[in-house]
Formats: structure tokens, C-alpha cells, sequence
């Protein structure tokens, strides 16, 4: 049996700053403009994604640690809860492609094989962030609907809830930028094993399904939103039809001063 070599994925920052990163690092083995791939000797890669990942292949947690620690300065709002995930790669000369638990075993490994497979695996964590992040909102809106239900009303200032809209739309935008799973990384194109591994890999981590469970509950946030936007709003209306009133009556008071005394 041959030797199962492991990688290891970060999220470690909402965004990255991939120049920055490219100025301490030798030049990349590939690059684009959301994403830097290195490849060092000994089955060693580094791959950094703009949207907060690191992925490394082949290193210790010490090794890991200080290469994280020296692009660091490059973080943009670094996370306070980093999230960890691993997937091993096993070579066996002559087999063909086979997943199992939480490993695959391949019968070829290239700097494009490890390239792929921390892709998907980049992807699979910045789901689980996705999803963590979606389901504190659905905890903060299900705390307002509670509220409603107890007192018949909803006890949130307009600014507190557009605050609470920017980072529900912040989450749905980052989503649509950063996840593509429904997109071919351009080096499977020509390359019918990248692809098979690329799409093994995709039902492997389930990332199709996860999606799903992510846009779904984004939409149920959204349906939220907009009854919560409904309801500020006509307290808005409520309001400025009191002002409206207790101007007019201010004006008829005057009026009947001024007449009468």
C-alpha cells in the first residue's frame, strides 16, 4: 500500500489578499485572479483562494502553522472561529479511482490531481461556513418571530434591521462569488480523468446538496426580511400619521386661541 498523504483546509478570513500574498511567496505554479496555487518539492502544495481558504498538502500542523502565520498580515477580517477540515489522497500503482470515507485512492497523482482535489475541498469548507453563517441568521430571525408571537409585536429598531439585511445580502453575495460548484475549473476541460475525479469529488464532499440546503435556507431568511420589512414600514406610516394628526390638532388649538382670547 502506498503512502496516504493529507490535506488540509482553513478558513481563516472572510477575504484574502491575494497580492499581498503573492509579494512574500515565490512566483505561483498557476494563478487567477481568485485564487494562488505553489507547488514545492516532495508532494508539498499551498493553495490560497480569495475568499478566505487555505489549503495546504504534505505539511505538518507546525509547518502549517508558520506558513499561515507569514501571510496573516493578508487577511481580511480574519474569522474568530477558524474552520478546520481534512481529506487524505492514497497512491496505489495500477488501481483505478476510488473514494471511501474520507480519502480517495488514486492510481496517478500530478501536480494538476492535487490541484483539483483541493479545490473541491476549499469548496467543501467555505460551505460549512456558508451554512454556519445562514443558520445564525435563521437563529436570530426565529428570536424575532418568537418575540411576535409572544408580544404581537416586533421590538427592533429600523437601523438594527437594516443592519441584519446588509449581512443576510453580504452572505447570499458572497455565496454566488465564491461558490462554483455548478462551474468546471478550466484545467478539467481537456482532461477526461481531472474531470472524473473533479465530479467524483463534487459527490463525494455533496457539494450540490449542501448548496441546496444553503440557498434554501437563504430564501427562507429572504420570505422573513420582507415581512419584517413590511411591518417597520407600516409602523413608519403609523407614526407619521399620528405627527400628521397632532400638527393638525396643534393648528386648530392655535386657531381657536387666537379667535377666542
Amino acid at each position: 500500500m502506498g503512502k496516504e498523504i493529507t490535506l488540509t483546509a482553513f478558513h481563516v478570513a472572510k477575504q484574502l489578499d491575494l497580492k499581498g500574498i503573492r509579494t512574500v511567496l515565490d512566483k505561483p505554479a498557476a494563478e487567477a485572479s481568485s485564487e494562488l496555487f505553489y507547488s514545492f518539492p516532495g508532494n508539498k502544495y499551498q493553495y490560497y483562494f480569495n475568499y478566505g481558504i487555505i489549503v495546504f498538502c504534505g505539511y505538518t500542523d507546525e509547518e502549517m502553522e508558520t506558513a499561515t502565520t507569514a501571510v496573516s498580515p493578508f487577511f481580511r477580517y480574519a474569522v474568530s472561529h477558524v474552520t478546520r477540515d481534512e481529506f487524505g489522497v492514497l497512491y496505489e500503482e495500477g488501481v483505478g479511482m476510488r473514494f471511501e470515507f474520507h480519502r480517495v485512492i488514486l492510481g496517478t497523482l500530478t501536480d494538476e490531481v492535487f490541484r483539483i482535489v483541493m479545490f473541491n475541498l476549499a469548496q467543501s469548507v467555505a460551505l460549512d461556513y456558508y451554512a454556519n453563517t445562514a443558520e445564525n441568521l435563521l437563529m436570530e430571525i426565529k428570536g424575532f418571530t418568537n418575540q411576535m408571537e409572544r408580544r404581537g409585536t416586533l421590538s427592533i429598531r429600523r437601523k438594527n434591521m437594516m443592519r441584519f439585511l446588509g449581512r443576510a445580502l453580504n452572505t447570499q453575495n458572497d455565496i454566488v462569488e465564491n461558490i462554483y460548484i455548478f462551474d468546471v475549473p478550466d484545467l478539467v476541460w481537456e482532461n477526461e480523468y481531472l474531470d472524473k475525479l473533479h465530479q467524483g469529488l463534487i459527490q463525494h464532499f455533496d457539494l450540490r446538496t449542501r448548496f441546496r440546503g444553503v440557498e434554501y435556507m437563504m430564501r427562507m431568511i429572504d420570505a422573513n426580511l420582507e415581512v419584517f420589512s413590511e411591518i417597520l414600514n407600516q409602523r413608519e406610516s403609523s407614526l407619521l400619521e399620528i405627527i400628521i394628526i397632532l400638527l393638525i390638532l396643534v393648528e386648530v388649538i392655535d386657531f381657536f386661541i387666537n379667535k377666542f382670547l
